[in-house]
């Protein structure tokens, strides 16, 4: 079995699971907003919680979000 069933599944356990991280560092929406453009991606507050909410979103957004939260050794048995 892999990491995921399905495409759908692994959207929302994306999106879960940067929401934790989000929460564990005590970053904002906002202030993930204003860390993403230290890293040169342009996201609105409402652009991040549409795609976090969708749970569809580009592997860019996903890394530029780690890189923004500063997150070291990211397992995918984590994610």
């Amino acid at each position: 079995m892999g990491i995921a069933a399905n495409e759908a599944e692994l959207a929302q356990k994306a999106s879960r699971y940067l929401k934790a991280e989000m929460k564990r560092a005590g970053v904002t929406y906002s202030e993930l907003a204003k860390r993403l453009e230290a890293h040169g991606l342009h996201e609105t507050e409402a652009s991040i919680t549409s795609k976090l909410a969708r749970g569809t979103f580009a592997a860019t957004f996903f890394l530029g979000c780690v890189a923004a939260l500063e997150l070291d050794g990211i397992r995918l048995e984590d994610i």
